[in-house]
């Protein structure tokens, strides 16, 4: 019965450190920062395979399996089982480890190139632990989020969610010039 309410807000993030912690409060001003509805941009804001984006990725058309033959530095790998693949079509996919120390481990692919039968895939970070030559690997295909990716890679042009024909800054700031007219009318 004693008490007065100063403010009004909510827990955020939440650091331990031993035994004590840390709460961050914020305020109702918070949630105004955070997005709501669609963000109108050129590209994708779906990720490939969510149920927004329909590309069935368990299909053998955007699935590849292997194993490795060499390692570099533990993020670079040469596989075997990815010649049927272009080269860079597992870019900003995923690499999920089957077998090995990483087993059930899994890291996005920064780059993806053939030599001959072998692929070399190039990884963002490395994983955890060494990756063994021998391993098994499966991988899914990647999207740069782009309309014609989603059209000519996955076939998949109805469920886009960029807006890729909206005006761009140039339009924007372009203005008319006298080149521009129909001058027709005049002669």
């Amino acid at each position: 019965d004693q008490r007065v309410r100063l403010r009004v807000g909510s827990i955020g993030e939440v650091r331990r450190n031993g035994a004590s912690f840390t709460a961050e409060i914020r305020g109702l001003a918070h949630y105004l920062q955070q997005p709501r509805g669609r963000l109108f941009q050129y590209g994708c804001d779906a990720e490939v395979g969510d149920a927004r984006c329909r590309v069935t990725l368990t299909t053998s058309a955007y699935r590849g399996t292997g194993g490795v033959v060499a390692v570099e530095a533990n993020r670079i790998v040469t596989v075997t089982g990815l010649a049927a693949f272009a080269s860079g079509f597992f870019m900003r996919g995923l690499l999920s480890m089957t077998t090995g120390a990483n087993a059930s481990r899994a890291m996005e692919v920064k780059g993806h190139g053939l030599a001959g039968d072998l692929a070399v895939i190039e990884l963002w970070q490395a994983m955890p632990a060494p990756i063994g030559v021998g391993d098994t690997f499966s991988i899914t295909a990647g999207c740069d989020k782009q309309f014609e990716i989603c059209r000519t890679k996955f076939a998949n042009t109805l469920n886009f969610r960029g807006f890729p024909h909206m005006p761009g800054n140039d339009f924007v700031t372009s203005y008319p010039r006298a080149d521009h007219l129909n001058t027709s009318a005049s002669a």
